[in-house]
């Protein structure tokens, strides 16, 4: 009798809650400190193995290891994989919404390596994204003061969410949750109806990024050429856009809508006319240029593997510091021009407070939004007491980065002779296509774009095509048919609504409102009640945090 209290599966070699939850790559001399490894596939994406993480075989003994392990005491958490459920050494990689990965490294000695530096700066590198663009309108939107408070309280409460976010698995009892990602608490929680709309909210924030890099793509690559065919004809191009004059331009593309579109130009060169009009007709930002990146990027997204463009991954810290570098020598060649109206416009400046500020916390949604993998970047912190502490910095440190960008230029665009209203969604199209920092950036924008999308391809065919057909490959006719669909998407968004600021409003707004207001407020909510620790000041603060995400969803179609 005594025997049949003992557990089913006894430990081997230690106590292995003092191992580190991502040490999926073995060390041939300590076999017996890896847990079980089988991730469904839901934020984490190995990159070098287009099909199944771990064999069927794995798969299978690792669910019966965790049905033993309910027969055990809660506390005995000691459970041990055996050997032929180790999977042989791979790589993993973590996509942000906005396309930045990384390599999440393991460690052979049972713990996280990552010391909290690392930590801070992959979660900083993971956030930053395309919507660096957009801040400086979110603030003309908004107004100067209202957009300088806003990205201040947004950042607090994104903060906030995402720490409910890492706290969510612990307060699951009775059950080891050591290796769940966000998806699956929702699961845990709702059911089926978590496990499909975290997919569907996933895959908008997925959709609605590759979206904006085509835009951004068909954008660069329109100015790229224009730069560069100018240079090697020699060709003096003045834009038919207001822009302030002298060696330090700039334009306001806005104000040419009574002029032909799509920065057309007048030439002054003693050559054949005929050649730059061609050239103009063939180069066309909206009608030609997109189309142009099918014929790259599509057979790119139909490959299984995209592990090659993950090295890349450093060019995205690059264009961050190099567009930072940016904005700093072209606000001390301009010069600081604010006006303070409180509450009426000029015909230079805005008012510091507008009607329309929900469209800068619709940007911002989406720029502070990492909490369907905050907990895979935490996983693999050397200390895991200071989680919390390493994610404050990081939120403290985008901020910084965001109300940088975007103070500065917000405050440098020159006012007069040039309005405020003219600063662009990407504020890169208010330098000229012929400056030279902003070529540069926009250089540096386009590669690491084009080497970031097939990535997030890969992670949107990963979690859409697994969820239906139980494989991330069925056939190529499957695969070609989502890609097809989702290049569309881009063409058809650069083609009619080229508006990046509004894409991602929309779409973070969207996403925003499953991930970062609803799940993580209700699923507190929720373990507190089951606790029997909810109390009405916890129940009405986070009442009002749904709220706001649905008045911030409901308010970008309003405005």
């Amino acid at each position: 009798m005594e025997e049949d209290t003992k557990p089913l599966l006894v430990p081997v070699g230690g106590d292995e809650s003092n191992y580190g939850i991502m040490n999926i790559q073995f060390n041939p001399e300590d076999f017996k400190c890896k847990r079980p490894f089988h991730v469904e596939p839901t934020n984490i994406v190995s990159v070098n193995d287009d099909m199944q993480r771990v064999t069927d075989e794995a798969s299978a003994m690792n669910k019966r290891i965790h049905y033993y392990s309910r027969l055990t005491s809660p506390a005995d958490r000691a459970l041990i994989a055996p050997d032929h459920v180790l999977p042989a050494p791979d790589e993993i990689y973590v996509y942000s919404p906005l396309g930045t990965a990384f390599k999440v490294d393991s460690c052979t000695d049972g713990y996280g390596k990552n010391s909290s530096i690392v930590t801070i700066f992959m979660i900083w590198n993971t956030m930053m994204g395309t919507s660096i663009l957009s801040i400086p309108w979110g603030i003309k939107q908004a107004g100067f003061t209202s957009g300088i408070i806003l990205i201040l309280l947004m950042g607090i409460l994104t903060l906030y969410c995402c720490y409910r976010v890492v706290k969510s698995r612990k307060m699951i009892p009775l059950i080891d949750t050591s290796n769940w990602e966000f998806p699956d608490v929702c699961k845990y929680y709702f059911g089926s109806f978590g496990q499909w709309s975290s997919l569907l909210f996933s895959m908008v924030s997925l959709v609605g990024a590759m979206v904006v890099y085509w835009v951004l793509m068909s954008n660069f690559l329109f100015n790229t050429g224009k730069f560069i065919y100018n240079f090697f004809h020699y060709i003096n191009v003045t834009d038919i856009v207001p822009g302030t004059n002298g060696s330090n331009k700039v334009i306001c593309p806005s104000a040419a809508s009574g002029h032909p579109p799509q920065n057309r130009s007048v030439m002054f060169s003693s050559g054949n006319n005929t050649g730059f009009e061609l050239f103009e007709e063939w180069w066309n930002k909206s009608q030609t240029v997109p189309f142009y990146l099918v014929a790259v990027l599509l057979p790119l997204l139909n490959l299984k593997s995209p592990s090659f463009f993950a090295k890349f991954n450093v060019l995205g810290t690059v264009s961050v510091v190099y567009l930072v570098f940016l904005v700093t020598v072209k606000a001390a060649r301009l010069g600081i021009h604010l006006e303070y109206n409180w509450f009426t416009e000029n015909d230079f400046f805005v008012p510091e407070f507008r009607i329309l500020f929900p469209q800068l916390t619709g940007v911002l949604t989406l720029a502070f939004f990492i909490h369907n993998c905050v907990i895979t970047l935490l996983q693999n912190n050397r200390n895991q007491e200071n989680n919390v502490r390493d994610l404050s910095v990081a939120y403290f440190l985008v901020g910084l980065t965001y109300l940088y960008v975007g103070v500065i230029i917000f405050a440098s665009f020159p006012s007069p002779p040039l309005s405020k209203e003219c600063i662009e969604q990407n504020f890169l199209d208010n330098f000229p296509s012929d400056d030279i920092m902003s070529f540069v950036a926009r250089i540096f924008l386009l590669f690491q774009m084009m080497t970031v999308y097939p990535l997030l391809g890969y992670l949107a065919r990963v979690q859409l095509l697994r969820q239906f057909f139980g494989n991330a490959y069925p056939s190529v006719f499957h695969v070609l048919v989502l890609n097809v669909a989702i290049v569309g998407a881009g063409v058809a968004m650069a083609r009619f609504y080229p508006n990046i600021g509004g894409i991602i409003r929309y779409s973070g707004a969207t996403c925003g409102l499953a991930f970062v207001f609803v799940y993580p407020s209700l699923i507190y909510v929720i373990s507190l009640h089951r606790a029997g620790q909810l109390t009405w000041p916890a129940l009405i603060i986070h009442i009002f945090i749904i709220l706001l995400g649905l008045a911030n969803l409901i308010a970008q179609f309003l405005l």
